[in-house]
């Protein structure tokens, strides 16, 4: 039963975002691992409120809007290379999660 390793990759710079995943396909390509993926998700812009002061008096700054950019990869089988790029030290900026799973072949 293979095991499925599912990176998740957030990001507010969508140029280092697209950076890290091209090297991850690159590396793939080379050791000639199959990727599923990536697959982007739309945008998700995120609002936080800014209060004046540390108590909240109702005087508010405007609040700071930012936009999350998401891939995701899968990696079915090839253990060691899914373990190497879950390790790996990414850039400031780019939050990397991993999911593991294993599937049952159909027979």
């Amino acid at each position: 039963m293979p095991f499925v390793t599912k990176l998740t990759l957030e990001s507010g710079d969508h140029h280092r975002l697209e950076d890290v995943v091209t090297t991850i396909k690159e590396t793939a390509a080379r050791k000639g691992v199959e990727l599923k993926g990536p697959h982007p998700h739309p945008p998700e812009d995120k609002r936080v409120p800014q209060c004046k002061r540390l108590v909240d008096d109702g005087d508010h700054f405007q609040p700071w809007t930012y936009t999350v950019y998401t891939r995701t990869i899968e990696i079915v089988g090839h253990d060691e290379f899914a373990r190497s790029v879950a390790e790996r030290d990414f850039p400031d900026g780019v939050h990397v999660s991993a999911e593991i799973e294993q599937r049952r072949q159909m027979n």
